[in-house]
């Protein structure tokens, strides 16, 4: 499983990075291993980031998935979008606050935004799998980073900046199978070595290290004996 977070750095540009964020939180209804569910963004940029994430989060046309204009459907049961529905309302009650979405219609629950949340709360500890994310801010690059690191799982994780100290940091200190820079951790191609470390599974996929991880090595040593020309 995963709980993917992503941190936004002040020098980040603002627009792609909530555009990306709002993609990588709802695509699918947030039901993929590695949807962006937690997203810290530096204080002095964290009003801009909110008022840019919830208008990308709101343009999301929901409906029928078969329909090519439909960028967001429903989840894939009941049982699912109730157990959405119960982790915010125990948020909310618990002094979250929800600033989009928060709804749900059947099958569908709305792309949803949280802000002021108990990290310990399910929306913010447990893998959601569903359309719903946590918005909170930092001061420090170094808390950041704990606090992507504090969870059960690390599968990926994203760091928007184009500081290439941090860009390091991020990439020695993350505790999880991939770091994306300057795009979601929910990016994913093929060719890409893809697994996680803590309860994120072990092993890789991705083509070649699928290949290695069904293969066994096998050694053969042929010592040639000369003859004793003696």
């Amino acid at each position: 499983g995963g709980n993917a977070g992503v941190i936004v750095e002040p020098d980040a540009d603002i627009d792609l990075a909530a555009k990306r964020i709002a993609f990588g939180a709802f695509v699918y209804s947030g039901q993929v291993c590695i949807s962006v569910q937690r997203a810290y963004v530096h204080a002095s940029r964290s009003d801009d980031f909110l008022n840019q994430l919830i208008k990308e989060t709101e343009a999301f046309k929901s409906g029928d998935p078969l329909d090519e204009a439909v960028t967001f459907g429903p989840m894939i049961d009941s049982d699912n979008a109730e157990r959405i529905e119960t982790w915010v309302n125990e948020a909310v009650t618990a002094g979250a606050k929800v600033v989009s979405g928060g709804k749900r219609n059947g099958t569908y629950y709305a792309p949803t935004i949280l802000t002021n949340v108990d990290p310990k709360l399910s929306v913010s500890c447990n893998e959601a799998f569903g359309p719903i994310m946590v918005v909170d801010s930092y001061t420090d690059f170094q808390d950041a980073i704990e606090r992507v690191n504090d969870s059960e799982f690390g599968l990926q994780a994203g760091v928007f900046t184009n500081q290439m100290d941090k860009t390091l940091k991020a990439y020695n200190q993350l505790e999880v199978g991939g770091v994306v820079i300057n795009d979601v951790p929910t990016f994913r191609i093929d060719n890409m070595p893809y697994g996680g470390v803590k309860d994120s599974g072990f092993g890789r996929e991705g083509i070649k290290y699928s290949l290695q991880e069904m293969t066994e090595i096998k050694l053969l040593v042929y010592n040639h004996l000369m003859e004793d020309q003696g």
